[in-house]
């Protein structure tokens, strides 16, 4: 007798597979037992076919069912006559867990360009390798004092690189510190996703940009966390919305990227970072600042960050050398109260006993010093001419299709589209003809919009992507 539980949160085709797999192992279903075909099944259960298919293909994943041409499928004589043995079902482990895997279009983007190394890439927020301070790192790499400990790093991160971050912080952003209120992480999304993990709990109310970058992250579903959506205008988030949020939803934590967000590139005004400071002290709700931009500056500095205006202890302070210096060195921070640092740096140190001490090392030596100070410069001067060059290279090729703000810092120019299209059939065409960027859906916004990320590729690849986009965009639009 079959029993399907159609209000279950248990998918119908896991439900026959299960029932399958208990007949079976209790004899009901002998080895060798010819099973019901596809289609017979399906009506009998009153399901689509795809249903029964998905549930056989899950048995023999296993081994506990095997496929014969002309036979059909049959109960397993191999698992359950000669070996005693079974191979577990990998891809029931592999689907299931607590931990969400990434949106299917970032393991799309992510697959192509590991598989397609002629693809330009304008959807990865990464510097171009001729950005990266090669000769600077290689002398100061050679000059590293190797007398000192490789064995497990302070869970707090590198005594020698906290004490460097602490003037770095105020030389560059007017931050105060100290060596205690650092937390050495390997970039921003580990100092988010330890904030995630440790400092909310399931069903939390956080709010956050929109659009915004953290709507690609399943980190925070996966924690079982409520976005609340913060409109993002010219001037950033609008922070009178908050009162009547946090009355609606009791806001636990509010996230923002104000310097060249991700991915609109505004800035949030001065006015409403003051605003926001006020109400978040207002209602006791912690603000998770996330700077990662704010040194690409193109012409005037940004105003200071929250944390440096926070006279409330009210601002958790995200950085990371992964936007101006290079991904791969995987060094960031964290700015908190201490007893938040030390809450984080246990949880780390129960993930990895803590990072690797070279690459802090060399951190250590490479922020704020002099050589540092000049790539930032060469940085800026390479990003702006990308800028330049992708915003000439679109109002050309989509004249009167497209419009966007242009950004003063960043990585990111932000687009919207004029006209309706699938997003998924633009990535495809942009794809086959070569270039790669990112939907605005998988930043929360809706249809007809497109992160182009222009650090990353060499001038000449800009100007044969973009038109390779713009091809791509008259395809589809018909």
């Amino acid at each position: 007798m079959w029993h399907i539980d159609r209000e279950s949160d248990i998918p119908v085709y896991r439900q026959i597979a299960d029932d399958l797999e208990r007949r079976i192992m209790y004899g009901e279903l002998p080895p060798g037992s010819v099973l019901p075909s596809e289609r017979k099944l399906a009506q009998e259960l009153k399901v689509n076919r795809s249903t029964i298919v998905q549930a056989y293909d899950e048995l023999l994943a296993t081994g506990l069912i095997e496929s014969h041409r002309g036979s059909g499928r049959k109960v397993g004589t191999t698992h359950w006559g000669i070996s005693p043995l079974r191979t577990p079902n990998w891809r029931q482990y592999a689907e299931g867990g607590s931990f969400l895997p990434n949106l299917p279009v970032i393991r799309k983007i992510r697959h192509e360009k590991q598989h397609r190394s002629t693809l330009i890439d304008m959807a990865g927020g990464e510097l171009s390798p001729d950005l990266f301070p090669a000769e600077a790192l290689k002398r100061m790499t050679r000059e590293l004092d190797f007398a000192g400990s490789l064995g497990y790093a302070d869970p707090q991160g590198d005594e020698g690189l906290r004490a460097r971050l602490v003037s770095y912080l105020y030389d560059y952003h007017r931050i105060r510190t100290t060596e205690d209120s650092i937390l050495v992480t390997s970039g921003s999304q580990q100092s988010l996703y330890l904030i995630a993990q440790c400092l909310l709990s399931p069903g939390d109310a956080v709010a956050v940009e929109a659009p915004s970058y953290y709507f690609s992250l399943p980190m925070f579903q996966s924690a079982g966390l409520r976005f609340i959506r913060l409109p993002v205008d010219g001037e950033g988030i609008c922070p009178d919305d908050i009162p009547e949020l946090h009355r609606k939803h009791r806001l636990r934590m509010i996230i923002v990227n104000p310097n060249y967000q991700n991915p609109t590139g505004t800035v949030m005004s001065a006015e409403r970072r003051l605003r926001l400071l006020e109400l978040a002290a207002e209602h006791g709700i912690p603000i998770v600042e996330d700077d990662p931009f704010s040194l690409t500056a193109f012409d005037e500095a940004p105003p200071l960050p929250l944390k440096a205006l926070d006279r409330s202890s009210s601002v958790l302070y995200i950085g990371s050398m992964s936007k101006i210096v290079a991904s791969g060195l995987r060094i960031g921070w964290l700015v908190a109260p201490q007893t938040i640092v030390q809450r984080l740096a246990d949880a780390r140190q129960q993930m990895d006993f803590g990072l690797s001490v070279l690459p802090q090392w060399l951190a250590a030596q490479y922020v704020g010093s002099e050589p540092f100070g000049q790539h930032l410069t060469q940085l800026r001067e390479a990003l702006r001419r990308k800028r330049d060059l992708t915003v000439a290279i679109l109002e050309r090729e989509l004249a009167g299709e497209i419009s966007f703000s242009v950004p003063k810092g960043g990585l990111n120019l932000w687009c919207s589209l004029h006209g309706e299209v699938d997003d998924s059939q633009l990535l495809e065409a942009s794809i086959r003809r070569g270039i790669l960027y990112t939907p605005g859906s998988v930043f929360g916004s809706g249809p007809g919009h497109a992160r182009f990320a222009y650090a990353r590729p060499r001038e000449a690849e800009l100007a044969r992507g973009l038109a390779a986009f713009a091809e791509a965009w008259r395809a589809v639009r018909g």
